[in-house]
């Protein structure tokens, strides 16, 4: 059994496993990791699984892929091999090798753990919206049902919300400007949003609302 762990800002925020078939890594919701960036195409790779092998393959030419940093087109994976996706990373990790250790001490192998317990949990933590407050789009209702949802604009400020198994966290993707919560700067913070906390990213306001 194979697992593949998606990171962001060394946070784990989303797990798979499986020990035959294919996996899909993209941007559209119809992968099994899906990394929610724009530096990721909506069909960015393939993991082949066959024979006890992991074969990843580039799936758009136009968006390249990078294990451990360095540019591929297709590679057999080894263990605590990182997948570079924009600024997430995507860490294989063999299970076999994994259950032969005596102890897992690092902070990651924490995370991982309380990532498939997360799994199990999503289900009991409820749905949350955004609903714009300012602007053209007033009154617009933007559900918060994926792993991750980006909001903003390239070239400004751009934030992230993680569902996570005790609530909705955001942080700054990229720029500062516009980013604040509850009138209060972003900048590196991430913070998990309580019930009619307002968000502004580029200067518009959001109200977060579970429901």
């Amino acid at each position: 059994m194979a697992k593949f762990t998606v990171y962001f800002k060394d946070k784990p925020i989303q797990t798979a496993s499986s020990d035959a078939g294919r996996i899909h890594i993209g941007r559209d919701d119809t992968n099994d990791l899906i990394v929610d960036s724009l530096a990721v195409a909506p069909a960015h790779a393939v993991i082949v699984i066959k024979d006890g092998n992991h074969i990843i393959r580039q799936l758009n030419e136009k968006y390249p892929l990078l294990i451990n940093h360095q540019p591929v087109k297709e590679w057999t994976l080894q263990n605590n091999d990182r997948i570079n996706v924009g600024k997430h990373y995507i860490v294989f990790s063999s299970e076999e090798i994994l259950a032969s250790e005596t102890v897992l001490t690092d902070t990651v192998g924490n995370g991982v753990k309380a990532l498939n317990k997360q799994s199990e949990d999503r289900n009991h933590l409820p749905d949350a919206n955004l609903q714009i407050m300012d602007g053209p789009h007033i009154g617009r209702i933007l559900p918060l049902k994926k792993a991750m949802t980006r909001l903003g604009r390239d070239g400004g400020g751009v934030v992230v919300i993680a569902r996570r198994k005790d609530g909705y966290y955001v942080s700054a993707l990229q720029g500062n400007d516009g980013l604040s919560i509850n009138d209060q700067p972003l900048a590196d913070l991430t913070v998990k949003l309580s019930n009619n906390d307002v968000l502004h990213v580029d200067q518009i306001p959001m109200q977060f609302f579970f429901g």
